[in-house]
């Protein structure tokens, strides 16, 4: 089980031309699949970051849309254009492409082997993550966390035991909510990102576009 962050505020792998923009995307991929969590704002950057992390759209099976905002859908045209047959998980029906199949996932359901969506979390703005299991634990991935990482987390934990977190936090300050997790990488939108990093200096890890999680080991 591999993510890879894609789109990002920052980037964390310097050098090789990959670009930040205000937005979110994660690819997923394991053995069985290759999902891609939210799609940033601008398709061709995301495609170019891509590209020079050698990825191919061709790849991705599915895509997860976190929740309609345009930073985290507002690649999603120009992307499917360059994917094969694929189905999308999404908060609404939205289909543009024949290529397309939809889903609205309004309670918890498995999606692939040890990837589960929350399903939708009803806050100020609605929102899906999603729960990863890997050998040490749950992970869960989230876009920006709106209706709250202590509501997302007690639903996330339905699904099983939560162990780490990565993707936005938005405005979320309230720290004892994660102290029992063993890993945080605050990305994107989170806001008390350096508060936190002071809170837990030993479980923070640095996100950005080209940083890689390989929850194998």
């Amino acid at each position: 089980m591999k993510l890879t962050i894609v789109y990002d505020n920052v980037v964390y792998k310097k050098g090789i031309g990959l670009k930040s923009d205000w937005g979110f995307s994660c690819l997923i991929e394991s053995d069985n699949d290759t999902i891609l969590f939210d799609t940033g704002e601008k398709g061709n950057l995301l495609i170019e970051n891509m590209k020079i992390i050698d990825i191919s759209p061709k790849d991705i099976k599915k895509i997860v849309i976190s929740h309609e905002h345009y930073d985290h859908k507002g690649g999603l045209k120009t992307l499917v254009a360059y994917t094969k047959d694929i189905d999308i998980f999404q908060l609404n029906n939205e289909v543009f492409r024949h290529n397309m199949k939809s889903f609205v996932p309004e309670i918890p359901e498995k999606i692939s082997e040890n990837i589960w969506t929350t399903g939708r979390i009803k806050g100020i703005v609605d929102e899906q993550s999603l729960v990863i299991k890997a050998k040490k634990g749950c992970y869960l991935l989230t876009g920006c966390a709106h209706p709250g990482v202590d509501k997302t987390l007690e639903i996330a934990n339905q699904i099983g035991d939560i162990v780490g977190i990565i993707g936005g936090f938005h405005g979320f300050n309230k720290f004892n909510v994660v102290k029992e997790l063993e890993f945080i990488c605050p990305c994107h939108c989170t806001i008390h990102k350096k508060d936190l990093e002071k809170a837990y200096p030993e479980k923070i890890s640095t996100g950005g576009v080209g940083k890689t999680f390989d929850f194998n080991q």
